[in-house]
C-alpha cells in the first residue's frame, strides 16, 4: 500500500499506473487514516506538514519520496528518529532554475523592470545598459542545482565562485569555493548574489542585515532557495535605501506572499510565486520519477535519491 497525499488524484494516475502497487489518495485532512497500513507515502503536496498531526497512524511506513528539492518542510524530529526512509527530486529541478537565475541575471544588467515601467507610462527614456561579460557571480550552495546555475552563468560569460559548508581552491564548476562562514567577506566579491542552498540549521538567516551590509551598493540577490536563509527585513531596509542594487526573489518566508507585504513595491525588487523550477511537463517528469523509484523499492533495490535526515539533503553533494 503506498499513500498519495494530493489535491488532484488524475494528475498522477497516468505516471503511476505502472507501478504495481495499491494506491489510496487522501488530502491533508485525510492523511492520518490513509497512512494507517501503508508502507510508502508519496508526499505529492510537500509543503505539506500534516504528517506531523497523522504520524500516530503511520504503523508501518517504510518510505517517503517528496517530489522537490527542499525537504525542510516535512523534517520533525519523530521522523528523524525514527527508521523511515526519505527520497527527493534531485536532478529534476537544477536546469529549469539555472535558465531562472539566468534570465533573472540578464533581466537586472538590462533594466528589464525600468523597460517595463517605461513602456506603461509610453515614455521613450534612452538608457545605456550593462553588459553580463565579464560580472562575477557567487553561488550560495553546491550541490546539484548551485553547480547548474554556475555552469551556466559561466557559459553565459559570468566569473564565478561558489559558497559552501567546506573550502575548496579549486573545482571544476565553481573556480573556488569559500565557506558560508565567510560570507560576509566574500560578498564583497560579487555582482550577483544567488542563493541555492537547502535550509538547515546553518543556513537560516545567513544573509542577513551584515552580508547585505558587505554588498556592493549596485549589487543584485537572487533567491530561488528558501525564503528564511534571507532576513526578509534587513533586505527590504536595504532595497528601500538603495544600498543594493536589487533583488529577484522566487521564495519568501510566508508564501504565497501577503499581498500588503512591503517586498512587493521594493526598489528594484522582482517578485516571482516560487515558480522557478516549474516548467511546463514538470508534474510527469517527478511522477516518472517517483515511479522509477517505486519499482526499485518493489524490487528490494536500492532506493535513489536519499536524504540524510540529520543533514536534511542528499549526501554525497557538496553544499
Amino acid at each position: 500500500m503506498i499513500a498519495v497525499l494530493c489535491e488532484h488524484e488524475t494528475d498522477l494516475v497516468p505516471g503511476l499506473s505502472c507501478v504495481d502497487a495499491e494506491f489510496r489518495y487522501c488530502d491533508a485532512d485525510g492523511l492520518g487514516p490513509a497512512i494507517e497500513g501503508a508502507r510508502a507515502l508519496l508526499l505529492w503536496d510537500y509543503f505539506s506538514t500534516a504528517l506531523r498531526e497523522a504520524w500516530a497512524h503511520a504503523d508501518a511506513l517504510e518510505w517517503i519520496h517528496v517530489p522537490a528539492a527542499g525537504v525542510d518542510k516535512l523534517l520533525f524530529d519523530r521522523l528523524r528518529e525514527s527508521d523511515v526512509v526519505i527520497t527527493n527530486a534531485r536532478g529534476v529541478f537544477d536546469r529549469p532554475i539555472a535558465e531562472y537565475v539566468l534570465g533573472a541575471v540578464l533581466a537586472h544588467a538590462k533594466g528589464s523592470q525600468a523597460s517595463l515601467d517605461f513602456q506603461r507610462r509610453h515614455e521613450w527614456r534612452y538608457r545605456e545598459t550593462r553588459s553580463i561579460a565579464g560580472a562575477k557571480a557567487l553561488v550560495v550552495g553546491t550541490g546539484g542545482i548551485g553547480r547548474e546555475i554556475a555552469r551556466l552563468l559561466r557559459a553565459a560569460g559570468l566569473s564565478v565562485r561558489g559558497a559552501g559548508r567546506v573550502a575548496v581552491a579549486e573545482d571544476p564548476d565553481f573556480g573556488a569555493v569559500v565557506t558560508t562562514d565567510d560570507l560576509v567577506s566574500a560578498v564583497g566579491w560579487c555582482d550577483h548574489l544567488v542563493l541555492a542552498a537547502p535550509l538547515t540549521p546553518a543556513t537560516r538567516g545567513l544573509v542577513d542585515a551584515a552580508v547585505l551590509k558587505a554588498m556592493k551598493p549596485d549589487a543584485h540577490l537572487v533567491n530561488i532557495a528558501r525564503g528564511p536563509i534571507v532576513d526578509e527585513a534587513a533586505l527590504l531596509s536595504a532595497l528601500t535605501e538603495q544600498r543594493i542594487g536589487g533583488a529577484t526573489l522566487d521564495v519568501f518566508s510566508t508564501e504565497p506572499l501577503p499581498a500588503e507585504h512591503p517586498l512587493w513595491d521594493a526598489p528594484g525588487t522582482v517578485i516571482t510565486a516560487h515558480m522557478s523550477g516549474d516548467v511546463v511537463g514538470f508534474r510527469e517528469t517527478l511522477a516518472d520519477q517517483f515511479a522509477d523509484n517505486a519499482r526499485r523499492w518493489l524490487a528490494g533495490q536500492p532506493l535513489v535519491n536519499v536524504v540524510d535526515k540529520a543533514l536534511g539533503y542528499v549526501p554525497g553533494e557538496r553544499t
